[in-house]
C-alpha cells in the first residue's frame, strides 16, 4: 500500500507516461502514419475500454453478473446524438448562440452519461436485490427492451426530431474524431473509475464481493453500494455511447446494441481479468483490433471469442491478469532498487 507521498509521485509519473504516449500518438500523426482507417480502429478501442472498465465495476470489483451493458450504452448514444442534434439545429435556427463543436460534443456527453445513469439507477434498485443468473436475466431483459423501444421511437428515424420513421437510422449526427480529445477522455474516465475502486467505495464493494453476509452485519448498506457501483458503471457506459454515437460515421442504428454487443464486453472483462483495470484496458484494445486484423474471417469472430472464453475457463480461469494492476510508478522503483549497489557486508566478529 503506497504512502501519501507516494500515491502523489505516482500519479506524476503517469500523468508523464500518458503525456508521452500523446507525443507519440501526435507524432505518428504527422508523419502521415494514422489514416482514417488507424482512426476509426483507435476510436474504436477508446469506447471498448470504456466499456469493459466499466463492466469491469460490476463484474469484477462487485462480482455481479450484468448483461445489458450495451442497454446504457444505447441510452448515452441515443441521449447525446439527439442532444447535439438540437443545439446544431437551435444554432442553425438562430436561437441559441454558435458553440464549438467540442462543447456540443461534451453537452451532449454528459447529458447521455447522465440519462444512462438514471436508467442504471431505475434498474439498479430492484434488480441488484437479486444475485447470480436472476441479475443477469434482468439486465440482459432490460438491454433488449431498450434496443427495441429505441426502435419505434419516431424521433429516432432517419429524418431528424420529430418526423422520422420507426426503425430507421439517425442520421445527420454530429462528428467528433479527434484522437486526442478521445484519448483524454478515456484516460480520465480509466482513472476516475481506477480512483473510485481504490477509495473507501472500492473497498467496500470488493468486501461485498468476497462475503455479501459479513459485510452486512459489519454495518456496511449492501444495497446502497451495489446501486452506486450500478450507477456509476452506467455513467460511464454513456459516455462510451456518446464516443460511439459521435466516433465519425454520422449515423446511428438500434442494431448496434443487440446482445451480442454487450456479450463482446463481457469477454473483454473475463479475458482480461475480473478486477484488473490493467487487464480489461489490454484486452480491449486486442479485440477490437483483431476483427480488423483478421477481417477476412469476420463472420467467425463471436465463434473466435467462444472458443476463447472456453480456453480461459479452462486454462487461466482468473483470467490474464487476474487482480493484477500495472503502475508506471512502481516498475521504475523496482528499477532503481535494482540498479543501487548492495551494502558491503561487514566482517563477523568470529572472522581473524
Amino acid at each position: 500500500m503506497l504512502n501519501k507521498k507516494d500515491r502523489v509521485r505516482s500519479l506524476w509519473v503517469t500523468l508523464l507516461g500518458l503525456g508521452v504516449l500523446m507525443l507519440a500518438i501526435f507524432a505518428a500523426d504527422s508523419l502521415g502514419m494514422i489514416d482514417n482507417y488507424i482512426r476509426g480502429i483507435f476510436i474504436q478501442c477508446c469506447f471498448a475500454i470504456v466499456m469493459a472498465t466499466s463492466l469491469n465495476l460490476v463484474m469484477g470489483y462487485l462480482g455481479q453478473i450484468a448483461l445489458g451493458q450495451a442497454g446504457f450504452m444505447a441510452v448515452g448514444a441515443y441521449t447525446s446524438a439527439l442532444v447535439t442534434k438540437a443545439i446544431g439545429l437551435a444554432i442553425k435556427a438562430g436561437t441559441m448562440a454558435p458553440l464549438p463543436l467540442l462543447v456540443q460534443f461534451i453537452i451532449g456527453m454528459l447529458c447521455g452519461a447522465i440519462a444512462a445513469a438514471l436508467f442504471g439507477l431505475i434498474v439498479g434498485i430492484p434488480a441488484l436485490r437479486l444475485r447470480g443468473d436472476y441479475l443477469a436475466i434482468i439486465t440482459l431483459g432490460f438491454g433488449e427492451i431498450i434496443r427495441v423501444v429505441i426502435q419505434n421511437l419516431p424521433f429516432a428515424g432517419g429524418k431528424g426530431l420529430s418526423n422520422g420513421q420507426a426503425g430507421q437510422a439517425l442520421i445527420g449526427i454530429l462528428k467528433m474524431n479527434d484522437i486526442y480529445i478521445l484519448f483524454v477522455i478515456t484516460a480520465m474516465c480509466v482513472g476516475i473509475m481506477l480512483a473510485f475502486v481504490r477509495s473507501k467505495f472500492g473497498r467496500a464493494i470488493i468486501a461485498i464481493r468476497e462475503d455479501d453476509i459479513a459485510s452486512s452485519s459489519t454495518g456496511l448498506n449492501t444495497t446502497f453500494y451495489k446501486v452506486l457501483t450500478f450507477t456509476v458503471s452506467a455513467f460511464f457506459a454513456g459516455i462510451a455511447g456518446a464516443i460511439y454515437a459521435h466516433r465519425g460515421l454520422g449515423t446511428l442504428q438500434h442494431s448496434d446494441f443487440t446482445f451480442l454487443k454487450s456479450t463482446e464486453y463481457v469477454i473483454m472483462v473475463v479475458v482480461g481479468g475480473m478486477g484488473s483495470m490493467t487487464g480489461s484496458v489490454l484486452t480491449a484494445i486486442l479485440l477490437s483490433v483483431i476483427p480488423e486484423v483478421l477481417r477476412a474471417f469476420s463472420q467467425y469472430r463471436m465463434l473466435i471469442y467462444s472458443v476463447i472464453l472456453v480456453l480461459m475457463m479452462i486454462f487461466r480461469p482468473i483470467g490474464l491478469f487476474g487482480n493484477y494492476e500495472f503502475s508506471l510508478y512502481q516498475l521504475l522503483m523496482k528499477r532503481i532498487r535494482k540498479k543501487k549497489p548492495e551494502p558491503e557486508q561487514t566482517a563477523s566478529k568470529g572472522d581473524s
